[in-house]
């Protein structure tokens, strides 16, 4: 697909590491521009040196409701456009509810759901103004398929789904795409607090995958014909039983 978004811009959240480092770099080799947006400055700065001149940072913290909704202008101020946006930063928690942190599962719910929302709602009046774009979710199997390890990150990914699907039909009219990548277990940082023999077990069973899976399955979903979207796009590591 080298070539296929020459000429765009794609913003992805969470662009820094794991699933959104990912897709910058799938997406930048297919022509595009990247704006990495991340809280975490350092790691912002090593992404931009791997990139290269096609890459963008906007340094935010996604629980900073003010500053969310106002980060469009800063968005457009990297290349002067905005073709792709993809919500992708994202926390998990795992664990039985009954030995759970409710504190621990606020910060989960808002970055998953309040503060994904509010950065699409920051940069739809420019999609629907320019009557085109692709707004992408990193959503879940969880979001579709309860997940008994992780009720709370399963609730989230199910509050994904159900905003993806309501607003996808909003947004019909406005020739704007939205659609969610679902997978399963991805090596990431997010998968840092699992217990020693639940990873361990998992990679002997094959249950987990890479990044770069995600990013290929994202780059399908951008690069349909007009006219075409796809709304939600499961991708398991062949292992996974869920």
């Amino acid at each position: 697909m080298t070539g296929s978004l020459d000429g765009k811009t794609a913003a992805i959240t969470g662009g820094a590491s794991g699933i959104g480092l990912a897709c910058a770099k799938a997406l930048t080799e297919a022509g595009a521009a990247v704006i990495l947006v991340d809280r975490d400055e350092a790691q912002l700065a090593t992404a931009m040196a791997e990139l290269g001149p096609n890459a963008h940072a906007v340094a935010l913290d996604l629980l900073d409701g003010d500053a969310v909704s106002s980060v469009l202008p800063r968005l457009l101020d990297c290349t002067g456009r905005l073709d792709v946006f993809h919500a992708n930063a994202g926390a998990y928690v795992g664990g039985a509810v009954l030995d759970g942190n409710p504190d621990q599962w606020d910060r989960v719910m808002s970055l998953n759901t309040s503060a994904a929302f509010r950065s699409v709602h920051a940069v739809l009046p420019h999609f629907v103004q320019q009557k085109s774009g692709d707004i992408i979710f990193t959503s879940s199997v969880a979001g579709v398929t309860p997940v008994v390890w992780e009720p709370i990150y399963t609730a989230s990914k199910y509050a994904v789904q159900a905003f993806v699907h309501s607003t996808r039909r909003q947004l019909i009219q406005h020739n704007v795409r939205m659609g969610a990548v679902l997978p399963g277990p991805v090596i990431t940082a997010l998968l840092d607090d699992w217990p020693k023999a639940k990873m361990d077990e998992a990679l002997a069973s094959r249950s987990l995958m890479e990044a770069r899976e995600v990013a290929d399955a994202v780059l399908f979903m951008v690069t349909r014909p007009e006219g075409i979207v796809i709304r939600d796009l499961t991708i398991l590591p062949h292992g996974c039983d869920i």
